[in-house]
């Protein structure tokens, strides 16, 4: 089996970081969401991966590299314009084969895996295999409506009138019998070949598509709060480790990672918490579910439930809390803020 992960979206919910950087490369519990998707597609025994792109690929490619690095090989498929999640299956043909394969949506985290489904699916080899979760308002979802065997019977595109509370949510199974049915559908009204359409021609033309319910904690992280949620939930499941010095008039609680080439001097670290290597953090308080890259410097902060990426600074900043800042940026404020910030940036706050 291989795997076709999708990483060309623009992120516009996570703009302005996303002007700079790929949603897919922006760091959760440490780790950028494309490497946690690329840890549930190994944990499930696939290692021959492709990986479509958009004209971010140079930096999605840089990251990635050529997969060696975590026992893969990836093959990078160029996509000119996002035209559907279909789409990706059309201009990744020659990668996939006739061989069955696993589509993951970059942005997507599931914690809990989804070796079991594979498993599933390798057993039973329905035409395809929708992962769905059960939501509160199914209406901004593709939705699947199912029988008592967990058949799907219909699809609809975040219908106004939802028959089913079952959403699909990014994770997709797949023979080869869906190349047909991508040939034989076409754009919807916004210009796009739908994944839901394709696999609703494979209900309508008599193929067994079924849906495997995802039990466990599910992010899209499209947005900001949605980064942040991931992040303390991932970080929950954190094993402490202190591979940098911590001088004695310093206090570590909790599961705290300190990264090798960090210091931590006369400060406070409530785990759990992530400090990234060679950033330093002095006379500050790091509070739960905070996670700072590498090569940082906080001085004089109190700083909690937010994500700090790689080459930032923040000094002085008594009482940061909420927040996503990009890379190489420097904060300085006195008082409780909540922050957005894009690569490169210099934020002033008057007191």
């Amino acid at each position: 089996m291989k795997a076709l992960v999708l990483s060309g979206g623009m992120g516009t919910r996570l703009r302005p970081l996303t002007y700079s950087t790929p949603k897919q490369l922006i760091p959760v519990a440490g780790k950028a969401v494309l490497e946690h998707v690329l840890d549930n597609i190994l944990a499930a025994g696939i290692t021959e991966i492709g990986v479509v792109v958009g004209d971010r690929a140079d930096q999605i490619r840089a990251v990635m590299g050529d997969g060696s690095r975590f026992g893969a090989r990836i093959t990078y498929i160029p996509q000119e314009q996002p035209l559907g999640l279909a789409h990706c299956v059309l201009i990744a043909r020659e990668f996939l084969g006739d061989d069955d394969f696993l589509m993951y949506l970059g942005d997507n985290v599931l914690p809990e895996g989804i070796t079991e489904i594979a498993g599933n699916f390798a057993a039973q080899r329905p035409a395809a295999q929708l992962v769905v979760q059960k939501v509160t308002d199914p209406r901004a979802f593709g939705v699947a409506e199912v029988d008592a065997s967990n058949t799907v019977t219909r699809l609809a595109e975040k219908p106004a009138e939802p028959r089913s509370d079952l959403a699909l949510i990014g994770v997709y199974f797949f023979t080869s019998a869906i190349h047909r049915a991508v040939a034989e559908i076409r754009p919807s009204a916004r210009g796009e070949l739908e994944i839901t359409d394709a696999v609703q021609w494979l209900v309508q033309n008599g193929a067994c598509v079924k849906a495997s319910e995802y039990l466990g904690f599910w992010a899209d992280t499209g947005s900001v709060d949605a980064v942040l949620e991931c992040n303390r939930r991932l970080l929950d499941e954190l094993r402490p480790q202190r591979l940098g010095e911590v001088d004695d008039a310093s206090d570590l609680t909790g599961p705290v990672l300190l990264a090798p080439g960090a210091r931590v001097v006369r400060s406070r670290i409530e785990g759990p918490a992530i400090i990234g290597p060679g950033s330093v953090v002095e006379d500050s308080h790091i509070g739960r579910y905070t996670a700072i890259g590498g090569d940082c410097t906080v001085r004089h902060t109190l700083v909690e439930d937010s994500i700090v990426q790689d080459g930032s600074s923040l000094s002085d900043v008594r009482g940061l809390s909420g927040s996503l800042i990009g890379r190489t940026a420097s904060v300085t404020a006195t008082r409780r803020h909540r922050l957005i910030v894009g690569d490169d940036s210099w934020v002033e706050v008057a007191s």
